[in-house]
């Protein structure tokens, strides 16, 4: 049996399937040695991810085995500032923690040999995200969501992880050490670009390699084309 790497998170996660996405790029390393399973909801709070946790992983396991790994990616959507135009996504820092503890206990619960990896909320880009609510460049206009308090997220997510002593990503400080991320990296001042899903990608395989879940230590699965006897084919299939 495969095992299986769950993706639970906001719309960064549900488009990592995309092209060029870091769900997809998973999904390729590890193929026929694992099988990725995307549970991304776009738009979604910690508050809201809680509430619908117990639905949105139905099948995400197969019977009797749990997956190997979940990344638990939120917290841009929580960071929304609470007085502008996006402030029914916003979360307290305060909530946010206790969502972000109640979310692993849940997993813990349900899947208790499951690794559970934190990430952080990204950078923000706040002109790119002026442009993108009202589309145009508006210097009276103001961003709702803001690097700083992505910043104080992120603080916050690590400070869970540490805690429960988790793994954790930080996005938002590791993608703003690449030059020009502004634009480089994020497409619309919060959505990722390759490039920025690159940076994700190889620091989601650095992790995943830390637990012992890498390309170098899965076996394959089902015999490889190249074991297979060509005056004896179905020998490798223990015909």
């Amino acid at each position: 049996m495969r095992p299986r790497l769950v993706l639970f998170g906001d719309s960064i996660t549900e488009q990592s399937f995309a092209s060029g996405g870091w769900g997809a790029a998973l999904t390729d390393r590890f193929a026929r040695q694992a099988d990725v399973v995307l549970r991304g909801l776009s738009g979604y709070n910690t508050r809201w991810a809680l509430k619908v946790l117990p639905r949105a992983m139905e099948g995400a396991a197969d019977a009797g085995a749990d997956p190997a790994a979940v990344t638990v990616f939120f917290g841009a959507n929580d960071a929304s500032l609470p007085d502008q135009v996006q402030a029914h996504q916003h979360v307290t820092l305060q909530e946010y923690q206790s969502n972000l503890r109640a979310i692993c206990a849940s997993f813990k619960e349900r899947w208790p040999s499951t690794a559970i990896i934190l990430i952080t909320p990204p950078p923000i880009y706040e002109p790119a995200r002026i442009r993108d609510m009202y589309g145009e460049d508006d210097p009276s206009r103001q961003p709702e969501r803001s690097n700083e308090a992505a910043g104080a997220y992120a603080q916050a997510c690590i400070a869970v992880a540490t805690e429960l002593n988790h793994p954790v990503i930080d996005i938002w400080t590791k993608m703003q050490e690449f030059p020009d991320w502004q634009t480089s990296a994020l497409s619309d001042g919060l959505h990722f670009t390759p490039a920025g899903n690159k940076i994700l990608f190889d620091e989601v395989v650095k992790r995943l390699a830390s637990i012992g879940f890498s390309q170098e230590r899965l076996p394959s699965d089902l015999p490889l084309f190249h074991e297979i006897d060509p005056k004896d084919p179905m020998k490798a299939f223990g015909a």
